[in-house]
């Protein structure tokens, strides 16, 4: 099997992926501010990180996945302010609900998911660190900031010269600040906030800002110097620039051996975002789409390439996971373990190394399903649905999937196959293709199988 290889966004190349600590993996991904519902962006970082850490761990390797809540932030502040509740009472319900999103995508539950007002006090000693090392400094209106001319290595992830860079999306510039690239550390209290988020520090009553929750969780959890850290490519800059200059500049270590970035999720052609207003939440799309589909469109697409989300999409999306689940329908796997010298399979572990490609790897599971079709091979349905489950595919039973819906659903769809037949064998032939094409504009596809019996799906 070939080694694995990473792009990383540091180094601007594949480079093979060798763990700190053999046989072991410690990676942090920048997960949701929970504040409203997660949209597809958001369902394409949760998507993408659960295949690289489930990839990961078929390699036999032990995975540390930490993917952190951020639960303190002005957005949240702001709406849990609009709505006259509690702090606790907005973000407990909008993690709920990504929870339920993500169960529905087939996302596992990371190993650890911090939230950030559990971990002020590892903000405060990171600070005081930086402090100490003369990175950070208190200005007149009561923030702390961090000095970003005073860290050498600052901009070698965006790879951008300081005076190129300008202060990013949720980098707040103002008069306090002694240079407008200085980023805020630790926010001074403002009378108008609710006192859930003020907090006791050495730099006077306040709350931490951004960037500074991830350093310490990730630190706190996976130690100063660890594997992998993930997240959308809108974190580049600022968010993993700034976590760099924290960390390393309070550890004097390197921070992070490999960044990955996944690309963004695109509606004509612009980015989808909550900012933009052209945002579909997961929920709205899960209404009219499988949530599997949802899945596999994402999978089909290479993680760091634009995806580009239409209805038309993921319809076809549909189309081609109802080929790879009608294949394992006509043909049971049988209960061999999957075989990782049959050629598909040495295959579709190449195209896993080579970046996580899933494209590669999912055109081997067509190529699969082709095989099967011709051959009606049970060993090569195992290979198939077995491949498939390692980045979280075809774990259904087909019929499952094929015919989706819910049980009142099935009932009538069957009641109306039961008067089909009723009517073929009192030879009324007209209703019965009457009651074929009303099931069939409903979306309902009829196969006729030998012996009489009839099987449907959903088209």
């Amino acid at each position: 099997m070939t080694a694995l290889k990473i792009y990383n966004t540091l180094a601007r190349e594949k480079q093979a992926f060798t763990p700190i600590e053999p046989g072991k993996v410690r990676m942090y991904v920048c997960g949701m501010t929970v504040y409203d519902y997660c949209h597809l962006g958001h369902a394409r970082v949760m998507v993408v990180f659960d295949m690289v850490q489930r990839w990961l761990r078929a390699q036999g390797l032990d995975v540390t996945y930490v993917r952190n809540i951020t639960d303190i932030d002005d957005k949240i502040i702001k709406r849990a302010v609009e709505n006259n509740e509690t702090i606790a009472e907005l973000t407990g319900r909008f993690i709920a609900a990504m929870n339920e999103d993500a169960a529905a995508l087939g996302v596992q539950r990371p190993d650890f998911e911090p939230r950030a007002t559990d971990h002020v006090p590892q903000m405060l000693a990171l600070i005081g660190r930086l402090e100490k090392n003369g990175l950070a400094y208190k200005a007149d209106d009561g923030d702390v900031n961090y000095a970003v001319r005073h860290f050498e290595g600052y901009g070698k992830l965006s790879g951008k010269s300081l005076d190129d860079l300008r202060a990013g999306e949720r980098v707040d510039v103002n008069s306090g600040k002694r240079d407008p690239l200085d980023f805020v550390l630790w926010k001074s209290s403002r009378e108008s906030e609710p006192e859930s988020v003020k907090w006791a520090s050495p730099w006077g009553r306040g709350r931490p800002g951004w960037h500074i929750e991830c350093s310490a969780m990730a630190c706190e959890l996976l130690g100063e110097h660890f594997d992998i850290h993930g997240g959308g490519q809108d974190l580049q800059f600022p968010h993993h620039e700034n976590e760099i200059a924290q960390s390393e500049g309070a550890s004097g270590r390197t921070f992070v051996n490999y960044w990955m970035h996944n690309g963004f999720v695109r509606v004509d052609n612009e980015k989808m975002s909550k900012s933009l207003g052209n945002f579909f939440t997961i929920r709205e799309v899960l209404q009219s789409f499988d949530a599997e589909v949802v899945r596999f469109f994402i999978l089909r697409a290479h993680y760091r390439s634009q995806l580009n989300y239409s209805d038309a999409h993921l319809a076809d999306a549909r189309s081609a996971l109802t080929r790879l689940y009608t294949a394992l329908k006509e043909v049971a796997p049988d209960d061999e373990a999957l075989d990782w010298t049959e050629a598909h399979a040495a295959r579709f572990a190449e195209a896993m190394n080579d970046d996580f490609n899933t494209p590669g790897a999912v055109a081997l599971l067509f190529d699969l399903a082709n095989e099967v079709n011709k051959t009606r091979s049970a060993a090569l349905a195992r290979q198939l649905k077995s491949l498939a489950a390692l980045i979280g595919l075809l774990e259904r039973a087909p019929q499952a999937f094929l015919q989706g819906g819910d049980e009142g659903d099935d009932a009538k769809v069957q009641s109306q196959i039961d008067a089909r037949a009723a009517a073929k064998k009192a030879r009324d032939f007209a209703e019965a293709d009457r009651i074929r094409a009303a099931l069939l504009a409903d979306g309902v596809i009829l196969e006729d199988k030998p012996g009489g019996v009839t099987e449907w799906r959903r088209a």
